[in-house]
């Protein structure tokens, strides 16, 4: 284990408030060769998942069919924490970030899908949430849900 992940873990609580306040993750799936591919997503962290949305094809879509095991990170950074002497190896960061392991798959269920679009617009565009997605969209849209098997958070202040 980290040393940062015994000396400065983050809560059940702060782990839920980052999610829900982060709008970027960084979702890693496998290409084909075995080589990582990272991608900045939109997310919501909902009913203890992890979803995001997306066109219905491509190479994160690929990989995922491929090769369901993915990882996300979200990262928040406050600020630089400067040495008072000025050296600047001694520079740290405030921050907040997780790390989730997990198994991504397609939702193929409407009625889920519709759900988490929802779900999307509450996050990102609140002022819109009262609004009706059409079907032609829902059904268009890929949904991926992320089942989490290991989920860790840390900080430093």
């Amino acid at each position: 284990m980290q040393h940062r992940m015994k000396t400065h873990p983050l809560t059940e609580q702060q782990i839920n408030h980052l999610l829900q306040r982060a709008p970027v993750g960084s979702l890693a799936t496998l290409n084909p060769d075995g080589t990582p591919y990272s991608t900045p997503i939109h997310f919501v962290y909902y009913g203890g998942a992890i979803f995001f949305h997306g066109l219905p094809r491509g190479q994160k879509l690929d990989n995922i069919v491929r090769s369901s095991s993915v990882c996300l990170s979200v990262y928040e950074m406050d600020k630089l924490l400067l040495d008072p002497k000025g050296r600047p190896c001694d520079t740290n960061t405030k921050y907040e970030s997780v790390i989730i392991s997990g198994t991504a798959k397609l939702v193929d269920d409407i009625e889920e899908k519709r759900n988490v679009l929802k779900k999307i617009v509450e996050k990102y565009t609140p002022h819109l949430a009262d609004q009706e997605i059409p079907n032609n969209i829902t059904n268009g849209t890929a949904v991926i849900r992320i089942d989490v098997t290991d989920l860790t958070g840390k900080y430093y202040s």
